[in-house]
């Protein structure tokens, strides 16, 4: 077991624990204000590009095209009731934590490509970038996350690849919550 994973579990398990309660609101707040399930689970590209099942919570009605929200005609328009809310709030990532500790992800790493992504998909792959892990988060998304072109995300993935340390990584999950806490470059 790597260091980074026993890192991932040390932080995962405890949060896990922490958030039981808050997860559980979550996923009824969900279930009450649209009908389908509390989670979606996405097939992204994980480590190697392999696909796997990731969860979160459904903040899109039932039947909304398995696109980046940035390729929708009207993202707003297939928003449930409380989706944007979860979106600017992050709480929608919070299932993450399941694929943390099966090791699908880590805490730190590229965001997981949807698995229809194949220009992101390619272009991390020429880059040596499909040999990580993904993450909840990333460098790329501490440097502009949403808005940024996928070459540009690619860059700093592969930054990610060169610089990657515990302490690096530490550092990206400082920033991380400095973003989230100010909902800076969310996608609503």
């Amino acid at each position: 077991m790597t260091a980074k994973r026993i890192f991932d579990l040390c932080l995962a398990v405890p949060a896990a624990c922490l958030l039981l309660v808050p997860v559980a609101m979550v996923a009824l707040a969900v279930r009450l204000t649209s009908p389908g399930p509390a989670l979606y689970w996405s097939d992204r590209v994980g480590r190697n590009n392999r696909i796997f099942r990731m969860p979160k919570f459904r903040s899109m009605r039932i039947g909304t095209p398995a696109v980046a929200t940035h390729l929708l005609s009207s993202p707003q328009s297939y928003l449930t009731p409380i989706g944007s809310f979860l979106r600017r709030s992050s709480l929608d990532e919070l299932p993450q934590l399941w694929s943390i500790l099966t090791g699908e992800m880590s805490f730190v790493g590229p965001r997981p490509a949807l698995f229809n992504q194949n220009d992101l998909i390619a272009m991390r792959t020429n880059a040596g970038v499909h040999e990580l892990t993904p993450g909840l988060t990333g460098w790329a998304q501490i440097n502009g996350r949403d808005e940024l072109p996928i070459p540009q995300k690619v860059a700093l993935d592969t930054e990610y690849l060169r610089r990657r340390s515990l302490g690096f990584d530490c550092r990206i999950l400082w920033l991380t919550f400095l973003k989230v806490a100010s909902r800076d470059g969310v996608s609503h």
